[in-house]
């Protein structure tokens, strides 16, 4: 912990006067605090966009690395490139982030929480990533409690483009993309494709033998002109994973190496139509999307078939009505359907929901901006739910926007929590209520930007899995009625609150410096021995700094800093995890307008740490790699 305020404190020093990250200027777009598209300035709610020009700067393979920099995110994988990675906003749990891919809700329903694993999203193929950070579940529905994480992976551009990129480093690590681009007549398109292979580290930290990680991956958009304003979009993304794992192979049965892998492949897929009226007033589009997530885990010392297989599938159907009938006056409406399917080699369910919102965003006067929903769910399971939200965003002429916003959020329950033999078929959905305040600050010229944001959420009927004593099991009228091995219930309660810095600062065309700074204070609000006690792996400081400078000759040199405080691996905060602090460093040379060869050194300190107790992370690792450019 001593080493951790060292660290704050140089680190402030070294980014003084404020700390930060990516700020989002005033022309900028962004999509997911409405649903719809809308200048950074006119909305109410803190927003991170991170672009193919960000990953790319910072050498990015796997996305959480450079999300795990950004002000209200936490991660924690366990074990190497490939691992279950969770990715926590604000505070809350893994499972109440919200994930889309190029429209499509990719979280698990096979995942006993619906989380998505961030594990297997590499960021070859993306193009863009926004972050919303707090409830927003008017435009999104379920899981929106702690966040939205919107992915966008290539889209197509007029012109011809096209780009690769190889690199090879630290255990026989290979990583390889390529993507394509342009335009012709009326039909436009964009396809990515990549490769991953490493011979990984040991997923126990007191291991041996190491843990490799294998992927394929591809991405494709097409969109077709029909008319002017009117059009057909296809996207699908592909993704098939194999990673070793370790276990509890016997006769000791403690954690450590074995045999052990799994496989999982991914398919996501977008088809829809957009039709535009009135001069863009009227703007409509229909959409159909699926999510299919095949998981097989393999033990060869005990058979060849898979010991375990999980089919996770989401249908959705959904329309979305954007209306301008005067400057001053923009209606966004919108309805869906969505089937979810699980099946775990014996149990096989389903269950439907159905959905209405609407939102008004208003601008009485020209600097301020009103927003305001609503949104009802119609679930078969648990019945109906109606959600609220509310914000405003005034950007003054003098570069300085105030923002501030009440979002509700909630989260159905999953089918593995309902349905399967630990399920309760008479769970409601997990509630949160927050708000958040801000002020955001453009300085020299747009050259600094800077921005603070105090947030507050407190989550109720938050579903979690419990115990069943025996009175309890022998009673027909309690959840726990023939069930000895315990069952989901909604039992717990939790309050989470901080404050988010950030800085965006070129002060001089050739240097960018983005820093950020999170404190997080996530409590256990709910009764009984865990009262009061703060939230498994929420550690209550994060501090990130990175800076880039660009020489005239070309070389481009830059390092990140990333430390964060002491945490607790466990609801009973009996197991601590200790803070810590990484560095990295990276430099990338143009050898023709074309051609660019770069190189990085992460963890640069070799610090020895872990984000989930008894799993390893990366030491001291180099890598080095060409990337291929054409216009």
């Amino acid at each position: 912990m001593f080493r951790f305020r060292l660290l704050l404190l140089s680190t402030v020093a070294l980014a003084a006067p404020a700390l930060a990250q990516e700020v989002p200027a005033a022309g900028d777009i962004v999509v997911t605090a409405t649903g719809v598209a809308q200048p950074a300035d006119q909305a109410g709610q803190a927003v991170t966009i991170v672009t193919r020009a960000d990953l790319e700067q910072r050498q990015t393979v796997s996305l959480v690395d450079y999300l795990a920099t950004t002000p209200g995110v936490t991660v924690t994988r366990s074990g190497p490139v490939g691992s279950q990675t969770s990715l926590r906003i604000r505070g809350a749990e893994a499972e109440q982030t919200l994930v889309l891919i190029d429209g499509v809700r990719v979280n698990d329903p096979t995942s006993p929480g619906g989380a998505f694993d961030f594990g297997n999203l590499l960021a070859g193929g993306i193009d863009r990533v926004e972050v919303l950070r707090g409830a927003d579940s008017v435009p999104w529905g379920s899981q929106a409690i702690g966040g939205v994480v919107n992915i966008v992976t290539q889209a197509p551009t007029d012109g011809l483009q096209a780009h690769a990129n190889a690199e090879y480093g630290y255990h026989d690590t290979l990583n390889a993309n390529a993507g394509v681009s342009g335009k012709t007549g009326p039909v436009s398109a964009a396809f990515t494709g990549g490769v991953f292979r490493s011979d990984g580290i040991s997923a126990a930290a007191d291991g041996s033998e190491r843990d490799g990680y294998k992927q394929y991956a591809g991405t494709g958009s097409i969109g077709v002109a029909l008319a002017p304003g009117i059009g057909i979009d296809l996207r699908g993304y592909y993704a098939h994973s194999k990673l070793d794992l370790d276990g509890y192979a016997p006769p000791a049965y403690t954690f450590g190496d074995d045999a052990e892998y799994s496989r999982i492949q991914e398919i996501y897929g977008y088809a829809g139509a957009h039709a535009n009226f009135a001069q863009g007033r009227a703007n409509n589009r229909i959409a159909f999307t699926i999510s299919d997530i095949n998981r097989d885990n393999y033990d060869p010392t005990v058979a060849a078939d898979p010991l375990y297989s999980y089919r996770g599938r989401t249908e959705r159907y959904d329309y979305q009505g954007d209306f301008r009938p005067i400057d001053t006056v923009r209606i966004v409406a919108g309805a869906d359907h969505e089937d979810s399917h699980y099946f775990d080699g014996s149990l096989r369910t389903s269950a439907g929901v159905t959905s209405e919102y609407g939102e008004l965003i208003v601008t009485p006067v020209d600097p301020l901006t009103l927003t305001g929903g609503i949104r009802h769910d119609d679930h078969e399971a648990y019945g109906s739910h109606t959600t609220f939200g509310a914000d405003a965003a005034l950007a003054l002429a003098s570069g300085t926007t105030l923002r501030a916003s009440y979002g509700e959020g909630f989260k159905a329950p999953t089918l593995y929590e309902l349905y399967s033999d630990y399920g309760t078929r008479s769970l409601v959905p997990e509630t949160a209520k927050s708000f958040e305040a801000g002020v955001e600050q453009s300085l020299l010229d747009g050259r600094a930007r800077a921005s603070v944001t105090y947030f507050h959420r407190d989550t109720r009927h938050q579903i979690d899995f419990q115990s069943c004593p025996a009175d309890e099991i022998a009673d027909p009228e309690s959840i726990c009625y023939d069930r000895p091995y315990g069952t989901y219930a909604n039992v717990d309660r939790a309050r989470a609150q901080g404050v988010e810095f950030a800085l965006a600062l070129r002060p001089v065309d050739q240097l960018t410096i983005n820093a950020s700074y999170t404190y997080t204070e996530a409590k256990n609000r709910s009764a009984g021995a865990n009262h009061g006690n703060d939230l498994a792996r929420r550690p209550r400081n994060s501090i990130s700094v990175s800076a880039d400078y660009r020489f005239p000759f070309g070389l481009s040199v830059g390092g990140t800093i990333l430390a964060v405080s002491d945490s607790y691996d466990d609801a009973g905060n009996v197991t601590r995890l200790d803070g810590y602090a990484v560095a990295g460093i990276r430099a990338e040379m143009p050898v023709t307008h074309n051609v660019s060869i770069y190189g990085r050194i992460d963890n640069l300190f070799d610090e020895k740490y872990q984000t989930v107790a008894g799993y390893g992370s990366y030491g001291r690792a180099a890598y080095g790699g060409v990337r291929l450019r054409f216009e």
